[in-house]
């Protein structure tokens, strides 16, 4: 997903698979990364473009979208919110908290 955030534009699997090889030094099979794209468009965080050959795919939503998500799924699944979010703005720096107030406010 973090190739895909980073794109200007929709990618290839093989302009991902390029861009992860020349992140982390090691060969990755294409099928691989086919894979792991229909895993991410069936949880819907992919959009392919099957119209052209070979398929372009982009990111649905931005990094920090997906991460509020993620957040958001914490607390519904905790068996107590106000212990979750309590331990959460206890380990933020002062300037995060300052600007959470903020945004409170």
């Amino acid at each position: 997903m973090d190739v895909l955030w980073d794109a200007e534009h929709p990618l290839t699997a093989y302009d991902i698979k390029d861009a992860i090889e020349a992140s982390r030094g090691r060969e990755l099979a294409a099928t691989t990364v086919l894979t792991v794209l229909s895993r991410l468009e069936k949880k819907g965080l992919v959009d392919p473009d099957k119209s052209v050959r070979p398929h372009r795919y982009a990111a649905i939503g931005s990094r920090a979208e997906h991460q509020a998500e993620l957040m958001h799924e914490v607390l519904v699944d905790s068996g107590d919110r106000s212990a979750v979010l309590a331990r959460f703005v206890g380990g933020v720096s002062d300037e995060d908290a300052a600007f959470l107030r903020s945004l409170l406010g």
